[in-house]
């Protein structure tokens, strides 16, 4: 499925620019979910070496300058919280996507084994080993797999009875002002430059749908302030929130590029920053 204006053609939709794109982001979405109700083989929406790319340059750039992973840390941190609020002392626990191996760090001290996975070499669309672990957290991943229904599957499936999963991920509603400074640039043929996200009722279904017996769904901002829509786009690489589409979207033109430089400050303060909006969504699932 292509996610570009060859997907859904946009001058034939009565609506501005803006609406488009979120049709044609929207329409990935629903792909998803009715690959999922019928039991097909899901769209491949992310290009799976381009996927693996973004996250061998997010973890040079994460060595180099560890501060530049304040998404993934506040993601751990959350998860940590919720360990310890939750009073989890499991036997076994596989933590996925924590480079920097803080959740493996802060488990309590009569937790037993802790395997620790990187997106690099694991294939979350594959099936793990049934039954072998109480807990499972997934942080910073599950937003590019081409089958997050599967993904879920696979982990709760991977869960023992009793175990918990939390999963945090980028979500619905992330980076407004990039994605306003995207279409102003592209003018009256706006590309696919966003990926399509989860938000907060579709995270719930997922988790229901996959088998969860219980589940609890919950998003919250990460504002981050900006001095330039440069600044922005570093940091999103050094995190590996790059584009991973499949069909990726054609080059900014230089007059272009400067339309969206100026729309991305154009509500800029006295000290000329923005504050741009990270969404952070964590699906919590219990097996029963």
């Amino acid at each position: 499925m292509r996610l570009t204006s060859g997907a859904m053609d946009c001058e034939k939709v009565r609506a501005d620019a803006i609406d488009c794109h979120v049709a044609v982001l929207a329409q990935a979405v629903q792909a998803r979910q009715r690959a999922f109700m019928a039991n097909q083989s899901p769209p491949r929406i992310f290009d799976a070496a381009r996927r693996r790319a973004i996250r061998q340059r997010s973890a040079r750039l994460s060595k180099m300058d560890p501060d530049s992973s304040y998404i993934l840390a506040d993601m751990t941190d959350d998860v940590i919280e919720r360990v310890s609020f939750m009073r989890l002392e499991p036997a076994r626990s596989l933590v996925i996507g924590d480079r920097h191996g803080r959740i493996a760090a802060a488990l309590p001290s009569t937790a037993g084994e802790i395997v620790t996975a990187d997106p690099l070499t694991l294939d979350e669309e594959a099936p793990l080993q049934l039954g072998a672990f109480d807990f499972i957290a997934s942080v910073g991943t599950l937003d590019t797999v081409n089958d997050l229904p599967g993904a879920l599957i696979h982990l709760r499936n991977a869960l023992a009875p009793g175990g918990v999963l939390i999963a945090s991920m980028i979500g619905a509603g992330s980076a407004p002002l990039l994605r306003r400074a995207m279409l102003a640039a592209d003018g009256q043929r706006p590309a696919a430059r966003m990926h399509p996200m989860v938000d907060r009722r579709a995270g719930a279904e997922l988790l229901q749908r996959s088998g969860f017996a219980r589940q609890v769904v919950d998003s919250r901002s990460l504002d981050v302030r900006y001095s330039s829509l440069e600044t922005l786009v570093r940091d999103m690489r050094a995190q590996g929130l790059s584009n991973a589409l499949v069909s990726r979207p054609p080059a900014l033109t230089r007059k272009a590029l400067v339309i969206a430089k100026q729309e991305f400050l154009l509500d800029a303060d006295e000290n000329g920053r923005v504050s741009e909006t990270f969404e952070i969504l964590t699906l919590t699932g219990w097996k029963s």
